[in-house]
């Protein structure tokens, strides 16, 4: 089995239906810190807020609380998870028509 350096090889070679959730959110974080990949900061967040749902409607400060998070990398998780609040809306939104 092949290892990647870094969640993102994995969903291209592979999809991103094929990445962990912490290796998703990694793909957003991108690097890590000094001793710390990416994913093991992904894996961090997580824990701390036990899945993308405790994640989702967090104040931003509470992402700063966690080592080797900084304004880019919040703002990058903020975005995701507005694009994907959105997605759900319209679905929700389009379904309440049929």
């Amino acid at each position: 089995m092949k290892k990647w350096t870094h969640p993102g090889g994995k969903l291209r070679e592979l999809g991103a239906e094929s990445l962990t959730d912490a290796e998703l959110l990694a793909v957003l974080i991108s690097t890590g810190t000094k001793g710390k990949t990416a994913e093991e900061v992904a894996k961090e967040i997580l824990n701390k807020f036990s899945s993308f749902k405790g994640m989702a409607n967090q104040p931003l400060e509470k992402f700063l609380e966690i080592k080797g998070l900084g304004d880019v990398k919040i703002i990058r998780i903020a975005a995701a998870f507005e694009i994907a609040r959105r997605i759900v809306n319209q679905v929700v939104k389009e379904y309440n028509k049929e």
